[in-house]
């Protein structure tokens, strides 16, 4: 196992700005590794907070031979049994083991893992593929790709007595649906990067920094314990990385005592990110201000995302009934009440996991999509 403790991945520089406020940036965002923790250990990922959906995935992959080989697969004539039937099972019982062969994958229910192959003996080709499917919170991408492999590896084991030098090339994923990122083609993603590549080096510093400023996000942290420092606030730091993992850059986290989030948020939203997310001050205690705190910004209210945030929390904390948290748009920014308790702000992170970009973009091209 690589250790990558000296890593330098940790979330930037801090500073105190006023006694009640502490505030941290992330000038600069790198592609993050899910599978990486903040320290750069290897980590499995948690994904308890995603949605259960309906996902599949189809990978493929090229066996190469000699055409009279094909031949004799296509004709069962090979001395060992049944070739592309043993390589489907062989296939099919792969994917479920994926999470045994692949360190860091999860154990998920497959709803079903078909093998199928393509036989064109003048290429001297058997193309395979599989599609796996589920209903689960995270995808099937590996389970398929699995299938595809040892399907390989078993008609290399069966032709290898009559081509020892046969090959399993090009084992790719050709497809996927489900999940926050929705429906997926390699074809598809492959011609929009032809039509629209862009050197990135071309791109002048102006230019570099109008993309950033489209993605920059504030998180505002709303207890005056931690902004006083008697306890460690951990809420902040969880938005930052989530936000980060989905390409949000320059993140910045203000952490401020319950009395001043009215003026904190006031601020940031006078800035103008595109997404503005509080954690904290929701409930029903007298210093509870965030949710007047926001109303008076918010020129276009979303009570639907607030009531889904509500509702996932109740699934297992009765309490979450008791949020007050708005969500709406406050101009070009995105603002979210979010609890003030881990939990709940895992919670809704989940809930705005399936519907952020696609608020973003709906409100950005005016409601064309």
């Amino acid at each position: 196992m690589v250790d990558m403790t000296d890593a330098q991945t940790g979330p930037g520089s801090t500073a105190q700005h006023g006694p009640g406020s502490t505030s941290r940036q992330q000038p600069t965002h790198q592609p993050q590794l899910t599978h990486l923790d903040a320290e750069g250990r290897v980590r499995m990922v948690d994904v308890g907070g995603k949605a259960v959906t309906t996902r599949t995935a189809t990978a493929e992959g090229v066996f190469r031979t000699r055409p009279e080989v094909v031949t004799m697969v296509s004709g069962d004539d090979l001395g060992k049994a049944d070739v592309l039937a043993t390589a489907r099972l062989a296939g099919i019982g792969a994917a479920k083991k994926t999470s045994e062969l692949i360190p860091l994958c999860h154990q998920i229910p497959l709803n079903s893992v078909k093998v199928r192959f393509e036989l064109d003996a003048p290429a001297g080709e058997i193309r395979v593929w599989a599609t796996a499917k589920t209903t689960g919170r995270t995808g099937v991408e590996m389970e398929a790709l699995t299938a595809v492999s040892v399907a390989g590896l078993t008609l290399h084991d069966m032709v290898k007595a009559v081509d020892p030098l046969a090959t399993m090339d090009g084992v790719r994923l050709a497809a996927k649906t489900g999940g926050k990122r929705g429906d997926w083609t390699r074809d598809h993603d492959e011609s929009a990067l032809d039509a629209t590549a862009l050197d990135a080096t071309a791109l002048d510093a102006t230019a570099r920094a109008a993309v950033e400023s489209g993605r920059s996000a504030v998180v505002v942290v709303s207890s005056t314990a931690a902004a006083h420092g008697r306890r460690e606030d951990t809420t902040g730091p969880a938005i930052e990385g989530w936000l980060l993992e989905r390409d949000f850059s320059p993140v910045e986290v203000h952490v401020v005592a319950d009395a001043d989030v009215a003026a904190a948020v006031t601020e940031q939203v006078r800035r103008s990110p595109a997404v503005l997310l509080t954690t904290g001050g929701t409930g029903v205690a007298p210093d509870d201000r965030t949710p007047e705190a926001t109303a008076p910004h918010l020129d276009l209210e979303l009570p639907g995302v607030a009531e889904a945030i509500r509702a996932r929390g109740l699934v297992s904390t009765p309490t979450a009934a008791m949020s007050r948290g708005l969500t709406g748009f406050a101009g070009r920014t995105l603002v979210v009440n979010l609890p003030g308790s881990t939990g709940g702000v895992r919670d809704g992170l989940a809930v705005l996991d399936e519907l952020l970009e696609h608020l973003l973009a709906v409100h950005a091209d005016g409601g064309g999509h």
